[in-house]
Formats: C-alpha cells, sequence, structure tokens
C-alpha cells in the first residue's frame, strides 16, 4: 500500500537523523521536510500511476474543449488494470469504450459485495452540476486521488436531448466521462437495439390486425402452426404461454378443438386501446402523432381501410428501456418482456408480448444491450454507462446488472 509504505519509510529516516551522529538539528530538519516532499509526491505519484492526467485551467474551458484535450488510456489496459478482468470477460468497441460480459458476474458471485453510494435526483446548479457531475466528481475523488477502487456507474443519454436544448449528459468541466462524443452519441448501439425491439412489437401488433381481419380462421391456423412435409403440426415454445393463458394444456396441436384453435388464432385486438407506439432516438415533434395504415394494400376483403391513429416516442421512454434496466438476468429480461402489455381484446383482456408470440425475438435483440457499456472518466478512473430509463415515467436509474457487477468488482478478493 503507497500511504503505509511512505509512512514506514519517513519514520525510519526521522528516527536515523535524530540521532546523535546527526551534525545539527537545521540540517536534520531540512532533511527531513525536503525527504518528506519527496515522499509525498512519491505517495501521489504511486497512487495515480496509470490514470489520466489533467491540465487544470483558469478560467475553465468549455465541456468539449476539456474533453477533447485528454489522453485517454485505453479501455481493455484500463480495466484489465483496474479488476484483474480477463480476456473472455472484456469486449472492445474500438480503443475507448466496449462491454463487459455478464460472465463476470458468474465468476464473482461468491465474493461480498463493495460499497454501494447513492446519488439521488437533485436540482443542478445554473452552471449544470446535477447527478452526472456529482457522481464522476467523486467517483476521481476516491480512485484518482484517494487511490480506493472505485466504479461509476451512471446513464446513457438519449440522443434526443443532446441535439436539443438541454444538451449531452456526460457531466461538465473536469468530471465528465469520457469519450465524450461517444458517450452522447451512438455509444455501442444499445439504443438502437431497444429501438428495433419496440418497432418490431409495434409491427407484430398491426399485422395482427390487418390478417385477422382479412382472413379465415383455417388460413390463420395454418400460418401460425403449419403441416410438416409428414403432415405433423407442431407448436414453437414461444407459443407455449399463450396456449398456458387459454388454459389449454395440451403441446399437441391436433388435440385442439374448434374453439380453441379460434381462441389461439384470433387475439381480437380492440384498435383503440392500443398503447404501445413506435419510437425513435430523436426529437421529432411531427412524429407526435401520424396516421398508420394509409396504403391501398391496408384493407379488409370489404374495402374497409385498416388505418389508425398513433404517434412516436422517444426511444428511453420505452417501456422495453425500464424492463432492461430492471432485468437482473438474460432470462429474467425474457419474462419481463413476456409480459409487457400492448393493447386489449375486444373482451377487455390485456395482451402481451407472450400472446404475441414476439418474445424470444425481442430478446435476441436485446442480448448485447443487457451487457453493460465499458467506458472512464477524465482522470482514468472506471465507468459503466448503461440505460437510460427516463425519471417521469420510469424509474430514472441506470441498470440493476451494472450495479450487482460493481458491487463485486469494487470489492476485494477475501
Amino acid at each position: 500500500d503507497a500511504s503505509s509504505c511512505c509512512a514506514t519509510v519517513l519514520h525510519d529516516i526521522q528516527q536515523h537523523m535524530m540521532s546523535p551522529s546527526a551534525t545539527t538539528i537545521v540540517t536534520t530538519t531540512a532533511a527531513i521536510g525536503g525527504l518528506a516532499l519527496l515522499l509525498r509526491a512519491m505517495r501521489q505519484r504511486l497512487l495515480t500511476s496509470g490514470r489520466n492526467v489533467l491540465d487544470l485551467k483558469m478560467p475553465v474551458p468549455e465541456d468539449i474543449t476539456i474533453a477533447q484535450s485528454v489522453v485517454l488510456t485505453p479501455i481493455r489496459e484500463l480495466w484489465k488494470r483496474a479488476f484483474a478482468l480477463t480476456d473472455e470477460e472484456l469486449f472492445a468497441h474500438g480503443m475507448y469504450k466496449g462491454k463487459l460480459s455478464l460472465g463476470c458476474f458468474d465468476r464473482l458471485r461468491d465474493r461480498p459485495d463493495g460499497n454501494y453510494v447513492v446519488v439521488c435526483g437533485i436540482n443542478p446548479t445554473p452552471l449544470g452540476e446535477g447527478k452526472s457531475t456529482t457522481t464522476v466528481g467523486l467517483s476521481q475523488a476516491l480512485g484518482a486521488h484517494l487511490g480506493q477502487k472505485v466504479l461509476t456507474c451512471v446513464r446513457q443519454p438519449s440522443m434526443g436531448p443532446t441535439f436539443g436544448v438541454k444538451g449531452g449528459a456526460a457531466g461538465g468541466g473536469y468530471s465528465q466521462c469520457a469519450p465524450m462524443e461517444d458517450f452522447n452519441l451512438h455509444m455501442t448501439g444499445d439504443i438502437h437495439a431497444i429501438t428495433m425491439a419496440n418497432n418490431l412489437f409495434a409491427a407484430a401488433i398491426d399485422t395482427r390486425i390487418f390478417h385477422e381481419s382479412t382472413a379465415s380462421t383455417s388460413f390463420l391456423w395454418n400460418k401460425l402452426c403449419p403441416a410438416d412435409s409428414r403432415g405433423v403440426r407442431s407448436f414453437e415454445p414461444s407459443m407455449h404461454a399463450r396456449l398456458a393463458k387459454l388454459g389449454i394444456s395440451s403441446r399437441d396441436p391436433n388435440k385442439l378443438t374448434e374453439d380453441q384453435i379460434a381462441a389461439f388464432c384470433r387475439l381480437d385486438i380492440d384498435t383503440e386501446s392500443i398503447t404501445w407506439k413506435r419510437v425513435t432516438d430523436c426529437n421529432d415533434r411531427y412524429l407526435r402523432e401520424v396516421q398508420l395504415g394509409c396504403s391501398p394494400t391496408e384493407r379488409t376483403k370489404a374495402g374497409e381501410q385498416l388505418d389508425r391513429r398513433s404517434g412516436f416516442t422517444i426511444t428511453v421512454a420505452s417501456e422495453i428501456m425500464a424492463v432492461l434496466a430492471l432485468a437482473t438476468d438474460l432470462s429474467d429480461l425474457r419474462t419481463r418482456l413476456g409480459r409487457m402489455i400492448a393493447c386489449y381484446s375486444t373482451k377487455g383482456v390485456p395482451l402481451t408480448a407472450d400472446d404475441f408470440g414476439i418474445t424470444g425475438a425481442l430478446t435476441v435483440l436485446l442480448m448485447d444491450a443487457l451487457q453493460p457499456t465499458t467506458m472512464q472518466t477524465l482522470e482514468g478512473t472506471p465507468a459503466l454507462v448503461h440505460c437510460g430509463p427516463f425519471a417521469n415515467i420510469a424509474h430514472g436509474n441506470s441498470s440493476i446488472v451494472a450495479d450487482k457487477i460493481g458491487l463485486k468488482l469494487v470489492r476485494n478478493a477475501q
């Protein structure tokens, strides 16, 4: 330990210099003072070795000027040095960002948790010192200046506010996550994955409305559960949740009654009850309310247009973002996705992703997004950036996965 080592050396020197062999008390005092300063400098160098060096200036430059002036540490080097991670647990996305495998938590599962410091919602000052700036600054103080093992867990910002009056959310001044551009923009594509999963669900809803409005029950049955080359039908695993909800215990399609087949095939969606909207990670006010299904191909056999009013919301306000942040592992993520309610039937029955048989597809799209993104602060302390649910419509916190992994990493092995 750098601190105890320097203290021991200083004590030994003091004992030697104060012995009868010392020439004068003045010389001794000067020597001790000089050596003390030297040892303090050595201690500081040991504590900050491997950290990014900041060139502090007054007045403080703009955030982006500061962020671009710092020479960052390659992300794999920084994280392996900080937490002794294996090559299999770190996936680089370029030089300065990456992904942390969930296998890291499995390896450290039996290790005790470290200390957990929560920075709650606060009103930022006019200069912008809010949650992110406070969190990053505290982490840099503990890690880069006091030599403690520390990890910063923060939310990933949306690109919508980044290009608006609010701006980015990497922190401010000399208390930022870096690289700032990557942090505030695409990062490792998690928000894009959420966008795709959300819009796939929206497309599945409208597709189901179209086919149930234009096809017979037998046609739907042959599409949902087609016979193979031997004439044998079988249910896909993704259909089992729908069968269980209907109280159908048999997993043999040939044993279903006509009423059971009709109940399985037809969701009978009440289009006025659909709450699931499409999303985009952009502040586009003209998409807040739109008319869907205006194409000539979106019509019933009687010629009735299957259009309806809907709209877009920003991606980070999607329920999938909240679900991803609350999930504890891949299995838990799949379970939570399957329970999401998008609309109701004409009889008032809630219809979930499991009813549409789309849960597996959503999970596959989000597999990589479940892994936290590895970054660093300006002073070279590790940071996990993961998920960004809004606090006004969700819980407003970074992911459970990142917190669980972080608590294991910061605790020294016993």
